[in-house]
């Protein structure tokens, strides 16, 4: 099909379709909405584009990314620096703190095992999570990675690279979710959910 926009606005849509979430269709209605409102959006984006990728580094500590080295969650004296959370990617830890439920440091993976993918444990950051817990600070690793088979492939993995340390690894819980009706989750989490039941 001939280009019905010039290459710049092919390139433009080009690069949004590689966002998650973002097919070709949906890319060229944002790509449309930006061109639309170009002083509201567009050039405001652009900016905050080129700030991020002039400032935002990953985090040497815990592999997060902010504006510093280390993150500002690495730098924070009132977090419990006993507590690891390793997580698959930088979003997970956002959610995390969304819910502010842990008071912890993080350790991000940069991804998940998976002998499909290629990816083995040299690919990950699971040495530099063992030099954590080797310093001998951390009482606890939790690892709230995905219900997924490559995510507890992985949990498996770290839980057998930590078990001759002192260090206490823990997994978040699965099972039915807070206003979850039985009758719309799937066997797995039902399944998870009466295995892992506790006392009223």
């Amino acid at each position: 099909m001939a280009s019905v926009a010039g290459p710049e606005i092919e390139r433009l849509i080009s690069l949004l379709a590689k966002l998650p979430g973002l097919g070709p269709r949906s890319a060229r209605r944002a790509a449309l909405t930006l061109l639309k409102r170009r002083d509201q959006l567009l050039g405001p984006l652009a900016s905050a584009l080129a700030d991020a990728q002039a400032n935002v580094k990953t985090c040497s500590v815990c592999g997060s990314l902010d504006t510093r080295d280390p993150c500002s969650l690495c730098a924070d004296s009132l977090r419990d620096r006993t507590l690891i959370c390793v997580v698959e990617e930088v979003g997970s830890v956002w959610a995390m703190e969304r819910a502010g439920a842990f008071r912890g440091r993080y350790h991000v993976l940069g991804g998940l095992l998976s002998a499909l993918d290629g990816v083995g444990p040299d690919n990950l950051r699971i040495n530099e999570l063992t030099a954590r817990v080797t310093e001998g600070e951390i009482r606890e690793v939790v690892l709230a990675l995905p219900a997924t088979v490559d995510g507890q492939t992985t949990a498996h993995y770290i839980a057998e690279r930590l078990s001759n340390l002192d260090v206490a690894v823990t997994m978040l819980a699965r099972g039915v979710p807070v206003g979850g009706d039985l009758d719309w989750l799937d066997d797995g989490t039902i399944a998870q959910a009466m295995r892992a039941r506790r006392p009223a």
